[in-house]
């Protein structure tokens, strides 16, 4: 099942993923934006109450290590983004993906050894 989070705890979630557990202080470091520690702390909370990271004592601080993988929010997120932008078109979505400047050819090689592969599934 696909689990959506708020862009707030996405860019938290996205800290403790990178650091593998983080205490409210590293999250805070880790993120672009500056945050107070109590925002961090509420944001880190509620995504525990959701079920998705948990928290040990270390000290006088929580350490708090993630119970979901970035992939399972990446494929809501997805979900929702060839939904709400694309209209449902992958077609339209990859088109965008494939026309930004910024791609390198190394990227352009790996898509299309990979939608080759996918093709030559499909063809089974």
């Amino acid at each position: 099942m696909a689990v959506h989070l708020t862009n707030r705890e996405l860019d938290v979630m996205s800290v403790v993923w990178q650091l593998g557990s983080a205490t409210v202080a590293e999250v805070r470091s880790g993120l672009r934006e500056d945050l107070a520690y109590t925002t961090v702390l509420t944001v880190l909370r509620g995504l525990e109450a959701k079920g998705h990271v948990r928290h040990e004592t270390h000290g006088k601080a929580f350490r708090y290590h993630p119970l979901i993988a970035a992939s399972e929010v990446g494929e809501g997120a997805l979900d929702r983004l060839l939904d709400k932008i694309y209209s449902g078109s992958r077609e339209m979505l990859i088109s965008r993906l494939v026309a930004d400047e910024n791609i390198s050819e190394q990227e352009l090689v790996r898509i299309r050894e990979l939608l080759d592969k996918r093709i030559s599934e499909v063809d089974r």
